[in-house]
């Protein structure tokens, strides 16, 4: 070991102790290395082992559902009746029912140009929200944050009847009203705030406002420090929402299914929810387990890409805007 006055003396660690500082330094060619013991079976497991078989359950638990779905996509037969744990054969035919007796890809495409369009519009209103309550400061900043905490403790569940209401009224317009996409997405973004709003607050509560500043000396608007300093920095949080947006709307089924009422299972102005949501409607569910299995899956194919592109924001982007508030 190394003593104060930096010369090395042999030793044997204790069972359990971590090396002091200094002592990785301390092994060289010419000096004896030190064994560490082994900590016996089951202190490991008292203190380690159990926490691995615990993680290993859980992601099992977690995998199985999809691994379920995998199965019936690609089974020959899948149903709810015979639904094994392992296919007897792998084949394409539940994919080709789907896409050649339902029109699959328009209603994935519904969904991507909702999902995209939504997001986008959240990140920017979330934001600008975010900056006006983090950097300005107003008559009602502080009712306005706690109103916007309030509203969002009510479900979505509660509006359902309003909504009907309002998608009703809005046939007066050109392109909204029932089984219009534009007006799934006006809906989509009066719930854009919130939580997204406070989340973006709280990372921009970080960024030092000498920044700010400084761009005003050099005669910067709000709009130029927003717009070419605040939102460049804060990128991590605002991929992060993003991303949450994407996936909450690609899911969603409550507020379209209310919205695109009335059609039936060949029309092409459905979402992804709502068209597999057909196949399983009716007496003749347990048939359709397999094309409803396939589209799924196919679904699920861009929130996984946007997922894996996005994933290095996101413990930065959820931890940084619980900081400050």
């Amino acid at each position: 070991m190394t003593t104060g006055d930096g010369t090395y003396e042999e030793g044997i660690y204790s069972v359990g102790k971590i090396p002091a500082a200094g002592m990785v330094e301390a092994f060289s060619a010419d000096k004896p290395y030190v064994r560490q013991r082994r900590r016996p079976f089951g202190r490991w497991f008292r203190e380690t082992g159990w926490r691995h078989i615990v993680g290993v359950l859980a992601l099992l638990f977690a995998l199985f559902p999809v691994w379920f779905v995998v199965l019936a996509a690609f089974s020959e037969s899948a149903s709810l009746t015979n639904q094994r744990l392992w296919p007897e054969s792998l084949t394409l035919r539940q994919f080709r029912a789907l896409l050649d007796n339902y029109p699959f890809w328009q209603w994935f495409f519904n969904s991507l140009v909702i999902s995209t369009v939504a997001s986008t519009g959240t990140v920017l209103l979330a934001a600008s929200a975010a900056f006006a309550f983090s950097r300005l400061r107003f008559r009602g900043r502080r009712g306005g944050l706690l109103s916007l905490l309030l509203i969002q403790m009510f479900p979505a569940s509660m509006a359902f009847v309003a909504i009907y209401l309002m998608v009703q009224r809005l046939a007066v317009f050109e392109g909204l009203g029932p089984r219009s996409m534009a007006t799934i997405v006006l809906f989509y973004l009066g719930g854009a705030l919130g939580a997204n709003a406070w989340l973006i607050k709280g990372f921009f509560d970080t960024i030092p406002r000498a920044l700010d500043e400084s761009a005003k000396i050099d005669g910067a608007t709000h709009a130029q420090v927003y717009w070419k300093i605040i939102f460049p920095l804060a990128m991590p949080v605002l991929a992060i929402i993003f991303l949450l947006s994407f996936i909450s709307a690609q899911a969603e089924f409550l507020i379209a299914s209310v919205i695109l009422f009335g059609q039936d299972i060949s029309s092409p102005s459905k979402t992804v929810a709502t068209g597999l949501q057909g196949l399983l409607a009716g007496d003749r569910y347990d048939l359709r387990w397999g094309p409803f299995a396939a589209g799924a899956l196919i679904a699920s194919i861009p929130v996984v890409l946007l997922f894996q592109f996005l994933q290095r924001f996101i413990v930065g982007g959820i931890t940084a805007g619980a900081v400050k508030g």
